[in-house]
């Protein structure tokens, strides 16, 4: 569902989140998983029958030799890892070095070879080529189930000349098709030990997070409201929201009350200002991020100090009629990484806005620590910039 990031030119004392280290038992639980053999080769070169995240039977020879990513590519780096981009032939470029051009500038600076892949387009912007796909010889084209929907004729295509295209889904953000995806990614490019460890890292903090919101509501917590938006144009264009997918299903899957439920065309769209007003939301979240060519987005991530996205953040709270939000009277105003969300990463993202919304219940949990841990130890890029923040009160 890349079309997510697309914003919509409709009318719509500083703290990061620093929480006390991690006990041993969730260490144990976390950081233990990620010792696994996570590096291990690929896997012999045998004949393999892979079931897809569609439920689509996906058949190579051996592990993926020529490779087209058409999205999640972090989560392909972390399954695959870095030596395996020496296998993709072909990406989907404007999605990462439009959409995250300081990750892209980064990863290609780690992993040089990811310049050299040929730029394959994409449906978002109308580019996507089966021509040139076609052309790069691959035997394994990865697309998100969104573009596989898309560009059901070039499947047909692809399929006829022998090219397998295996369909990958962290749009959806539920635990089961997120496990899905890791192990048919790892399967079809023999790196099924890093696959099975991620599969095991972010089942396990998911589990947990679960555990912990049941405590709360067990503890008597009330449904708390909460509104996302995509900052992407700032505070003077109304954003996309979410329902069903995304920050929508991850607020759902928190036992909160998401305010756009129910109000938006489909997945995503901007919501009504005057609805937002009246839902009043308890918590506000802007999705952020470094795109490209959008200067007055609220910008997180690599290399964006927590002054740049502090400022942006705060204007906000100058909107029509938000000075009244009870989020915006309790400090409840958050900037976090929208990249986060629809990757195997997410669950990071899900540990902040739950310690939002239940702090009791996830005193312990440091959602910044799990993710620098987790890019040290799948990622070739180091964890810098700011990626998750409280507006200053």
């Amino acid at each position: 569902m890349t079309g997510a990031d697309a914003a919509f030119p409709h009318t719509h004392h500083e703290r990061t989140l620093m929480a006390p280290p991690l006990s041993l038992s969730r260490r144990a639980l976390l950081g233990g998983l990620a010792t696994l053999p996570a590096l291990a080769a690929p896997a012999l070169a045998q004949p393999r029958t892979i079931t897809d995240v569609a439920g689509r039977t996906v058949k190579l020879n051996r592990p993926a030799q020529r490779v087209v990513v058409g999205f999640y590519f972090e989560d392909f780096t972390a399954i695959a890892g870095a030596d395996a981009w020496n296998r993709v032939v072909g990406i989907s470029r404007t999605l990462w070095a439009d959409w995250r051009p300081n990750n892209y500038a980064l990863y290609t600076k780690a992993v040089p070879r990811i310049a050299d892949a040929a730029d394959v387009g994409a449906t978002d912007n109308n580019t996507f080529s089966a021509e040139k796909i076609i052309a790069l010889r691959p035997d394994l084209v990865i697309l998100s189930q969104d573009t596989f929907g898309r560009v059901s004729e070039a499947v047909a295509q692809f399929e006829m000349l022998g090219i397998s295209v295996l369909v990958a889904d962290y749009n959806a953000q539920t635990l089961e098709r997120h496990l899905a995806t890791t192990r048919a990614i790892g399967a079809a490019m023999g790196t099924e030990d890093r696959a099975g460890a991620l599969a095991r890292e972010y089942q396990a903090a998911t589990e947990d997070t679960a555990r912990r919101v049941l405590a709360a509501k067990a503890a008597g917590t009330c449904t708390p409201r909460v509104y996302f938006e995509l900052g992407q144009g700032g505070a003077s264009v109304v954003g996309n929201s979410y329902q069903g997918t995304m920050w929508g299903r991850i607020t759902e899957n928190l036992g909160a009350q998401n305010i756009a439920q129910g109000h938006l065309p489909g997945p995503w769209g901007p919501l009504n200002p005057e609805l937002v007003l009246a839902a009043d939301p308890q918590h506000v979240f802007i999705a952020s991020s470094n795109w490209a060519g959008r200067p007055t987005a609220v910008r997180t991530g690599y290399g964006i100090p927590a002054d740049e996205t502090l400022g942006k953040l705060a204007e906000y709270r100058g909107r029509p009629g938000w000075a009244g939000l009870t989020a915006i009277r309790n400090n409840q105003l958050h900037a976090i990484e929208h990249g986060i969300a629809r990757t195997l990463s997410d669950y990071v993202g899900t540990q902040y806005v739950a310690k939002q919304l239940y702090p009791q219940h996830f005193a312990d949990v440091d959602p910044m620590a799990d993710l620098r841990r987790y890019n040290h130890t799948w990622l070739p890029v180091e964890l810098s910039g700011t990626w998750m923040i409280q507006a200053r009160a």
